[in-house]
């Protein structure tokens, strides 16, 4: 049998209604879990409707993706996201997020920055962990949520 070390700290659990889904726009939304900002990590939930699209963007760093409802795919492949797919994307890859089904729900685990693109591929924009927790945290609390307890180390 294994000693358990004294020091160890303990698991940290946030239940759904500690971190709420803040509104978007058009019934899109978004939670932040956590956010590492010095490992560069970020980890989102999002709720997307029929139609949303995320603007095209390419990643510094990789990206796990799971997808637990509905239905989402990249405008630049044929394949399509469904419940319990699973979604790797390596540092450096370009897409557009297009959602094909309402109320669909992805989990999305991030390194790095996101590159938002223009239309000819120059970077417009830059969106990290940082500014999206920053983001998130002032429409928690525009929309009544206060400021939720986001993991942050």
């Amino acid at each position: 049998m294994t000693a358990i070390d004294p020091q160890m700290q303990e698991a940290t659990h946030l239940s759904a209604e500690q971190i709420p889904f803040v509104e978007l726009g058009g019934g899109n939304k978004l939670r932040v879990l956590q956010v590492k900002e010095q490992e560069g990590l970020w980890i989102i939930e999002n709720i997307f409707q029929a139609g949303f699209e995320v603007q095209a963007h390419r990643h510094t760093g990789p990206v796990w993706g799971y997808t637990t409802s509905g239905a989402w795919k990249y405008k630049e492949y044929e394949y399509v996201n469904r419940a319990g797919s699973f979604l790797y994307e390596p540092a450096g890859s370009v897409h557009t997020l297009q959602c094909v089904e309402d109320d669909t729900r992805v989990w999305f685990h991030m390194t790095g920055c996101n590159l938002n693109l223009d239309a000819d591929g120059n970077v417009e924009s830059v969106t990290d962990g940082a500014l999206t927790l920053m983001g998130y945290f002032a429409m928690a609390e525009a929309q009544g949520f206060g400021r939720p307890p986001v993991l942050t180390s």
